[in-house]
């Protein structure tokens, strides 16, 4: 039986609160790879609540390698810890990782990018709705015309996801003939670099006539950005996600439309208690807050979905009305903007 079983055993006994128990808890973090702003954020939030619970953090990163990944998980199992944190460099790549932890009594969080496993608990922002946003603000700023959508990577889920809610909204004016997609494109790794040389290589073929992009994160955006901005089209409408700070800066400076804000701290802390509620014991679809989810596969997982919000020029102030970001660094470089850079 393992440590945290032993503890939990204890601890039904003796009544003893919760942080105590988690005293004696380590979760273990496999993260993808840490290129994304953001990922630092989440690794903060994460920390945080577990400190507060009194656990321990130890991690490992992938470097955006799914083999290296296994081993990170691998080498985290012995290390003894009672609870893992996964985010999935390849979806199906990983799932032997979740069967060596399950193999062990160590329950696994699916952090923000599916697992296609029940074994795992999801926990996630409404990825379809993401999308949804992302295109709504385009389609508002950009009614007609050509459009080009730069999908996210083709070995995590959620690019997919994001893409059908983007479809979604934009499906009624491809109907109509107002909309043509003249170019989209997977961004391998999720990578800016790879973005920036796939809207590059859409430029060329459309000769420039290009009026939108819906691009599906920050880091896509900015390499979206930066082909534009290197044929003088910057300030066509071109959608993120994240609020990574760049993309916030640019949505103040107009070369960003919009970007879906996921609050990350919120995210990392939900994990955190999930991943020391599973330890402890509880099931997954006790923990409070879980839904059933149906994955594309089929496959019935417990799921948590956060809920994004939408920042554009028209709502700037949200992100540093809640301490997201300064007003100093969303407004660099920007004279006579929106809110609060005016």
């Amino acid at each position: 039986m393992r440590k945290s079983m032993l503890l939990a055993a204890t601890i039904v006994a003796s009544g003893l609160v919760s942080t105590a128990y988690a005293a004696d808890l380590t979760v273990g973090v496999s993260w993808s790879n840490f290129q994304e702003e953001r990922w630092k954020t989440d690794e903060g939030a994460i920390k945080a609540a577990l400190e507060a619970a009194g656990a321990t953090y130890v991690s490992a990163d992938a470097q955006s390698s799914s083999a290296k990944q296994l081993a990170d998980i691998e080498s985290l199992i012995a290390q003894g810890v009672d609870a893992l944190i996964v985010l999935g460099q390849d979806t199906q790549a990983v799932i032997p990782a979740v069967q060596a932890a399950v193999d062990e009594e160590i329950p696994v969080v699916a952090y923000d990018r599916l697992i296609e496993d029940n074994r795992a608990f999801y926990l996630t922002f409404d990825n379809v709705e993401v999308g949804r946003m992302q295109a709504r603000a385009v389609l508002e700023a950009q009614p007609s015309g050509n459009y080009v959508m730069i999908k996210g990577s083709p070995t995590d889920p959620n690019a997919d996801f994001l893409r059908g809610g983007q479809q979604e909204i934009i499906q009624a004016a491809v109907d109509a003939g107002d909309i043509t997609i003249v170019g989209e494109a997977y961004t391998d790794g999720w990578l800016p670099a790879n973005a920036q040389r796939n809207m590059e290589q859409i430029l060329t073929e459309n000769d420039n006539k290009v009026d939108a992009v819906v691009a599906s994160n920050d880091g896509t955006a900015g390499g979206v950005v930066a082909a534009l901005t290197a044929q003088g089209m910057q300030g066509i409408p071109v959608s993120g996600q994240d609020g990574d700070h760049a993309a916030l800066n640019r949505v103040a400076a107009g070369t960003q439309t919009v970007s879906v804000w996921k609050d990350a701290r919120e995210l990392g802390k939900n994990a955190a208690e999930i991943a020391v509620a599973l330890a402890g014991g509880t099931a997954m679809d006790a923990v409070d807050g879980a839904v059933k989810f149906t994955t594309p596969g089929g496959t019935e997982m417990n799921a948590m979905f956060l809920a994004p919000m939408p920042i554009t020029a028209a709502n700037l102030s949200a992100v540093t009305d809640a301490g997201w970001i300064t007003v100093e660094a969303l407004c660099q470089g920007v004279e006579a903007g929106p809110a609060p850079c005016n």
